[in-house]
């Protein structure tokens, strides 16, 4: 019998002043069997640093033609293909043919997702921007991770301050373009 995907709730106070966006958030987020709390962890960051209106998470392994958040205007058609970890440059081709914005957020080492992408074919790659925090900053999340889980999060000129659960982290949210 397969495992099924573990739920994991949010209640999210979110302070993004350089983008000002206020908001509170209820999100579930599913956590499927092969998806490692970090990459959880990271998309659930994704969402949140690009939250606005039309925002959500995709079908996820399930919906392969999908990245892990999307945003859709109001009649359905998609804005931003968000994706998380390191997506190959087909992947990232076609949503960039498919959505006006693509953004990449990893918990992986950016100069190694970077360089898979070198010389590849990738439409409009020259906006195409990844996102990435500091070492170790992902990992202290994934340890204040719990099933129902209290979260701040506070966006300040390009700093993040986090507390998920009781424990404090900050980390810088470092942005990197294809040459």
């Amino acid at each position: 019998m397969a495992l099924g995907a573990t739920m994991h709730t949010f209640d999210v106070q979110l302070a993004d002043v350089d983008r000002g966006v206020y908001d509170e958030l209820s999100l579930r987020v599913a956590r499927h069997p092969s998806e490692t709390d970090a990459f959880m962890v990271t998309r659930l960051l994704a969402y949140c640093l690009e939250h606005q209106e039309g925002i959500a998470f995709s079908e996820g392994l399930s919906q392969t033609d999908e990245p892990a958040v999307v945003v859709r205007d109001l009649t359905g058609a998609l804005v931003a293909w968000i994706e998380v970890g390191a997506p190959d440059a087909e992947r990232l081709h076609f949503g960039s043919k498919a959505a006006e914005r693509v953004a990449v957020y990893t918990h992986r080492d950016p100069e190694k997702v970077l360089a898979q992408w070198a010389g590849k074919r990738i439409h409009r790659s020259e906006h195409l921007v990844l996102r990435n925090f500091d070492a170790g900053f992902v990992d202290g999340a994934v340890a204040a991770l719990a099933r129902r889980n209290a979260m701040t999060l506070s966006v300040t000129e390009g700093q993040l301050y986090l507390d998920l659960n009781g424990t404090s982290l900050t980390s810088g949210l470092h942005e990197h373009r294809m040459e």
